[in-house]
């Protein structure tokens, strides 16, 4: 199991469209993205902060159907 990094919610977002997720809109520091992932349309929103907390990175990893695994060892 990874542990999870400390990253800025661009960073995220830029991981995210690395996986097929596309930016639908954004209100005030939150950006919401959707995509569709194994067959599923999912839809995560991503807060604009220089650092994410890690139970917020976990559940945006969970609903976007992604593990820590495949998204931060992803090169």
């Amino acid at each position: 199991m990874v542990k999870l990094p400390v990253i800025s919610g661009q960073l995220l977002i830029k991981k995210l469209e690395d996986y097929g997720f596309t930016k639908v809109g954004q209100k005030g520091s939150h950006v919401k993205l959707r995509g569709i992932f194994n067959g599923t349309k999912r839809t995560v929103i991503v807060p604009l902060h220089n650092e994410i907390a890690p139970g917020t990175l976990s559940s945006i990893l969970r609903q976007a159907g992604l593990s820590a695994e495949e998204i931060f060892d992803k090169n």
